[in-house]
């Protein structure tokens, strides 16, 4: 990532969030403390739109909104004269574009959970049967996942996609994943016993998990719309799920470096945390 990526990125997070920790912007973007000064030099005393309080914290003082992601000046000035020649064109541009969701760049964790082996679930069980489990398991997902203040972008049948840092972000979103993952293995325990005990059924699930640069804005035509996160992000959660072993959270080397020293073996107890690059 570039120094103006990240830059890009701390100016909308500061615009969102007002303030925001020098440790926190550290954790995030995996800064170095020249690396922060040097943001620092360029936010207070070269664009003059934040301050220093205490040396502890960014404040913002610019104005309020959102950073738009416009064409850079070269495509602008390729573009003016054929928007002069046509000016129905331009009013036709404007017309789409002020129908534009905006999206926006931010840092993002992405968690895919799902049930191992659901087709060969769904044959075991009666139509009602197997609806009701998946709602179960639905149910004890969503519980965990608002604990931690995770978004579910999508319910993909029997799995789920997580986002943790949209629409609220938080200094610790990737720990809060984790955390939520972990949860979602210890609350189905109740749920793999009552179905082991008197239909011989053993429920597993699969849990990734991926931080990454993304865009989130507004998906899909006038009957359904989502927000979504676009991106390698969320593909490289998918396949980092799809290699995690049955009950475990796998969790990806860039979340790794970010979560790293906070989780010990005996807080995991019978789950499993594995990283992979």
């Amino acid at each position: 990532m570039t120094f103006d990526d990240i830059l890009e990125q701390v100016l909308t997070l500061l615009q969102r969030q007002g303030r925001v920790s020098y440790r926190a912007l550290k954790l995030r973007f995996n800064l170095d403390d020249e690396y922060l000064d040097v943001l620092k030099e360029e936010l207070i005393d070269a664009q003059r739109i934040a301050m220093d309080e205490g040396g502890r914290i960014l404040v913002w003082t610019g104005t309020s909104g959102g950073v738009p992601i416009t064409a850079s000046p070269s495509i602008q000035a390729e573009q003016q004269p054929l928007a002069q020649e046509q000016p129905s064109v331009q009013q036709a541009s404007s017309s789409v574009a002020s129908h534009t969701p905006e999206a926006e760049r931010r840092q993002l964790t992405v968690m895919f959970c799902d049930l191992v082996d659901s087709t060969k679930l769904s044959s075991q069980l009666d139509p009602e049967e197997y609806r009701e489990v998946v709602r179960t398991y639905q149910s004890a997902c969503t519980e965990v996942i608002q604990r931690y203040e995770g978004h579910i972008a999508q319910l993909l049948g029997d799995g789920l996609l997580v986002y943790f840092g949209y629409p609220q972000a938080h200094e610790d979103d990737p720990h809060r994943a984790v955390r939520a993952g972990l949860g979602i293995l210890d609350a189905l325990g109740d749920l793999k016993t009552g179905l082991q005990q008197p239909k011989g059924i053993r429920l597993a699930v699969r849990v990734g998990i991926h931080t990454g640069l993304v865009v989130v804005g507004e998906m899909g035509g006038a009957g359904r719309q989502e927000q979504l996160a676009l991106g390698e992000v969320p593909n490289v959660c998918s396949r980092i799920e799809a290699l995690a072993e049955h009950n475990t959270v796998a969790i990806s080397a860039a979340t790794y470096r970010l979560v790293q020293g906070y989780f010990e073996c005996q807080e995991l107890g019978e789950q499993t945390l594995r990283g992979i690059e």
